[in-house]
């Protein structure tokens, strides 16, 4: 009965000129670009958003400013973009935390950033996404993929962070001034 019925399909699916849908091309590294596309949108119009007087603020004094959010998020996609594209990276982790103080400086530093992880996930296709590499921060060989994910999950996590610090200002962010 089994055959039977896929053989009435068969016929079917023939005889309306209709055939199969094929996977798309690179599905798997395209979804991997648009989610960086949009991590990447929230990151950037944060940095626009936020008035320079609001820089420096911290919710506690235990956790990150504003702007050293953003300053680490620039240094930390250089070393995840970095070990995807199989080389050192050009900054450490911490160094924008250290070295820029300014709107200026940090809107710079992330722009600049994610122009360089811009490079890597445009070039990412299935295959190379499957390819081993050495993982960012000591993490050991994993695929290239896994480094591209984590480092846009560590943006949406201090996006989610930064929602909070414009609430506290009364001010409304990034994803919800553009929703309809």
């Amino acid at each position: 009965m089994g055959a039977a019925v896929m053989c009435v399909l068969c016929v079917a699916i023939a005889a309306s000129g209709a055939s199969p849908q094929a996977p798309a091309a690179n599905a798997v590294s395209g979804a991997i670009k648009s989610a960086w596309d949009g991590a990447k949108k929230n990151i950037k119009d944060s940095a626009e958003q936020m008035p320079e007087a609001d820089y420096a603020f911290k919710p506690v004094a235990t956790v990150r400013s504003f702007g050293e959010v953003l300053a680490h998020v620039a240094g930390a996609s250089y070393v995840f973009c970095s070990a995807a594209k199989g080389e050192k990276s050009p900054f450490s982790e911490e160094h924008f935390e250290k070295a820029a103080t300014t709107k200026a400086q940090i809107v710079k530093a992330v722009a600049d950033a994610m122009t360089y992880c811009d490079g890597v996930y445009g070039a990412l296709t299935d295959a190379k996404a499957g390819q081993s590499i050495e993982m960012p921060f000591g993490m050991g060989k994993g695929p290239g993929a896994t480094a591209l994910m984590m480092n846009t999950g560590h943006l949406l996590e201090h996006y989610g962070n930064l929602v909070t610090y414009f609430r506290i200002k009364g001010m409304v962010p990034p994803t919800s001034r553009r929703a309809p």
